[in-house]
């Protein structure tokens, strides 16, 4: 079976998403992941969708190229969030075909962070939603340990688990424990690589996972062993690098992105994952 890829929002960070959904048509992906949910960062553009001209356009996009939504991110759940404030991007995925809500926990108090993530369930129900939750090594959920602790407290039967490549290998976990895992849970994953050595900083572990990811295959991380745990699942490729953006751009660099994961997995016929 064909493998499938979409290309993730920090990837051409930046990109307004009817140009984004243009040059994943043009680069040969088949879905996108968005940000319609604005975070507040420095420098960064506020893409919601309550913008209703950039609707328009995103869902012209769609339309013309053939590309879908996979997903749209980042429901964080942080102390005193209002998780309604997520509705709006959650209706307007629903609108444009997206079949997922990226999430994080981002509070140490764990029985809150548990409780708030059952409610973003709930509040994606009616939209035919799924939330995958992510464990960050920077957010106060930060391992497969404590994603699965939250995963089965929930009970929510529209809840997952988003293994991020990156995120895995910077925190020690390992390969063999993903086989416990539900496999229903696993419903698309972040693809990337990075340096093998793990910063020992948090300055530093920061500033890899935002702006210095590797194209598969080139850095140290054993993708295989770890995507070898994994069913078959689309493959959304996150991989901020601002210096090849910068050089390259995004389209080439989105198609260089695209290019070493097919020649990753070409050289790794027996992996079954992406398909």
């Amino acid at each position: 079976m064909k493998k499938q890829y979409s290309l993730a929002y920090l990837t051409v960070l930046g990109c307004p998403p009817p140009e984004m959904i243009s040059i994943a048509g043009r680069v040969g992906y088949d879905y996108v992941s968005l940000r319609p949910i604005y975070m507040g960062l420095p420098g960064e553009p506020n893409f919601s969708f309550e913008n209703k001209e950039l609707m328009r356009k995103t869902k012209q996009a769609l339309t013309e190229t053939g590309v879908k939504l996979l997903d749209i991110e980042l429901a964080k759940i942080y102390d005193g969030v209002n998780l309604k404030n997520y509705l709006p991007a959650m209706e307007a995925a629903a609108e444009l075909g997206g079949k997922h809500v990226l999430s994080s926990i981002w509070s140490d108090d764990r029985h809150y962070g548990i409780e708030a993530f059952a409610e973003l369930c709930e509040l994606a129900k009616p939209f035919g939603l799924t939330v995958e939750l992510e464990f960050v090594p920077i957010a106060s959920i930060n391992n497969l340990a404590g994603t699965l602790d939250v995963l089965r407290t929930t009970k929510q039967e529209n809840a997952g688990l988003m293994i991020d490549i990156h995120h895995f290998h910077r925190s020690g976990d390992k390969v063999e424990d993903l086989d416990s895992v539900p496999r229903e849970w696993f419903r698309f994953l972040h693809l990337c690589d990075a340096v093998k050595e793990i910063p020992s900083s948090l300055e530093e572990m920061t500033r890899i996972l935002r702006e210095e990811r590797l194209y598969v295959g080139e850095g140290g991380i054993d993708v295989a062993s770890i995507i070898d745990r994994i069913p078959e699942i689309p493959c959304s490729i996150e991989l901020p690098n601002k210096k090849r953006v910068e050089a390259f751009g995004y389209e080439e660099h989105a198609r260089r992105c695209l290019q070493s994961a097919k020649k990753y997995f070409d050289q790794h016929s027996g992996l079954e994952l992406c398909s």
